[in-house]
């Protein structure tokens, strides 16, 4: 859900993938969507926790025009072994990636799709 939200944040509002993920969140207040506050994922997501996990996102350094061309996410169970027991990481490449012995990275296996 959160790769997707970051592709259509970013051909959206053209400025690179989002900083936060509260940016992909929806607005305050009724207002409209934005490039501060996109409505592409719900926001208990934006917020980081949903679903017995733990979602830290890290943009990559913006470049010289100040853009995020690139992210990274890991989900992590709230509770291991109670909430759930695979860790995941995701980047601007798209393709999830699990552990089940700890926080997972670039160099693990990718989840069937």
């Amino acid at each position: 859900m959160i790769n997707t939200a970051e592709v259509t944040y970013s051909s959206t509002y053209q400025v690179g993938y989002s900083s936060t993920l509260a940016q992909l969140g929806p607005p305050t207040g009724g207002a409209a969507p934005s490039k501060s506050s996109a409505d592409l994922i719900d926001g208990v997501l934006a917020a980081g926790d949903k679903s017995g996990y733990s979602y830290v996102y890290s943009p990559a350094l913006p470049d010289a025009s100040g853009f995020y061309n690139g992210y990274v996410l890991n989900g992590d169970p709230t509770v291991p072994g109670s909430t759930g027991t695979a860790y995941y990481f995701t980047d601007q490449t798209g393709v999830i990636r699990a552990s089940i012995s700890g926080p997972a990275t670039a160099s693990d296996s990718p989840v069937a799709q």
